[in-house]
């Protein structure tokens, strides 16, 4: 049997989400598993090298996975042959530098989002990417949670006839940093503008693909932010003034009709199914959709209310739910779109979650302030 080994670079990989989910549980996971297993003849298998600016925090985090390849040089790394894929998880301001250097090396390109501060540098790269013939992807992870994979499936079995509405509440509150009992748990860059901090450029990336995905193009937005919290204790200690959103409200509307309202909160206690529900009407059932479940409730199961606010409602609203159930293990959502991403690299399969669907987040976030800044309705044009 053929084992194809594929050199990655993985840089700014030792924040949070870039050890978690795209070290340690989608290529280390690859990797333990014993690599892609394509057929009889072909194993995939992934070999990693660490890179970034910070030798310490590099070395420690090689330590602590047994990766042994690390390295601050990454002009050199790009220069060396071995290595056919480029990973950028860094700082969303650092971002276009990187990737342009990787392109201009002839790598593969796969990204965090955003992908860049503005849509116009988004779409560049994704023109730098197609221009250049290097295959390209960006993550959009949430595609492969098993709460959507089964909403999909009930969308796909005609399930909700026609989809009129969809409203998400997304968010937890993190905390201030002021009392030594409850550190932040997210880090001050997410609260800084400069740094590419903010609620709307955070989650409006996020909601474009999802909802463009699983329910229909979004032709039109409505935005508004808030910084509700504006002072902060950063990682030193120190307060710092919070000079970006921390929260958004934001309406879509869609093809075919369809409306989407979704509130996204740094500044909310959590009272529902899940840290993010997608709650979908259709004129024949509804489905609470959160990240791993999925609640439904058809035409026929549907109660009937009556509204007298003077007694208690004798109706239980959970009782005519039911559950999807699991039909089998779910992996990772990340390690998912990684296996077909170098599949695509190796095997030539299609894989359509390029830069270019990627700068279609970073327009929806970039048209979501201009909407709250102006207090009106935008709608979205064909990227340019």
């Amino acid at each position: 049997m053929e084992v194809r080994r594929i050199g990655i670079i993985m840089n700014g990989v030792t924040g949070r989400m870039g050890t978690n989910q795209h070290l340690k549980r989608s290529i280390l996971a690859i990797i333990a598993q014993g690599g892609i297993r394509v057929s009889d003849q072909l194993v995939l298998m992934p070999d990693p090298i660490l890179t970034g600016r910070n030798a310490a925090k590099l070395q420690a985090l090689a330590h602590e996975t047994g990766v042994e390849k690390w390295t601050t040089d990454l002009d050199g790394t790009l220069a060396d042959s071995d290595y056919e894929i480029f990973f950028d998880a860094s700082g969303t301001a650092y971002r276009v530098p990187f990737i342009e250097k990787a392109i201009a090396a002839g790598k593969a390109i796969y990204s965090e989002k955003p992908t860049a501060m503005t849509s116009q540098e988004a779409v560049r790269l994704a023109t730098l990417a197609e221009q250049a013939g290097v295959k390209n992807g960006v993550v959009q992870d949430k595609l492969w949670l098993p709460g959507l994979r089964k909403f999909l499936m009930l969308k796909d079995q005609g399930f909700f006839g026609d989809i009129l509405s969809v409203r998400g509440e997304f968010g937890y509150w993190v905390f201030t940093g002021e009392h030594l009992d409850q550190p932040a748990q997210r880090p001050s860059w997410n609260y800084r503008k400069v740094e590419g901090g903010g609620m709307i450029v955070d989650m409006l990336c996020h909601w474009r693909y999802v909802i463009d995905n699983l329910f229909g193009a979004v032709q039109s937005v409505s935005c508004l932010g808030a910084t509700h919290i504006p002072q902060r204790i950063d990682e030193s200690g120190q307060a710092y003034a919070c000079d970006t959103d921390d929260s958004c409200y934001a309406t879509f509307a869609l093809e075919n009709d369809v409306v989407a309202h979704f509130n996204c909160s740094w500044c909310t206690r959590v009272r529902r199914d899940d840290l993010l529900t997608m709650h979908v009407d259709g004129s024949k059932g509804s489905a609470v959709v959160g990240l791993r479940k999925c609640w439904v409730q058809p035409q026929a199961m549907t109660p009937k209310p009556v509204w007298n606010p003077d007694i208690d409602n004798p109706i239980d609203f959970f009782a005519n739910w039911q559950e999807v159930p699991d039909f089998g293990p779910y992996d990772n959502a990340f390690k998912i779109q990684w296996e077909l991403f170098l599949r695509h690299i190796i095997l030539d399969e299609p894989f359509r979650w390029t830069l270019r669907e990627g700068a279609k987040g970073v327009q929806l976030a970039e048209l979501g302030l201009e909407s709250w800044a102006q207090r009106r309705w935008i709608d979205i044009p064909a990227l340019g």
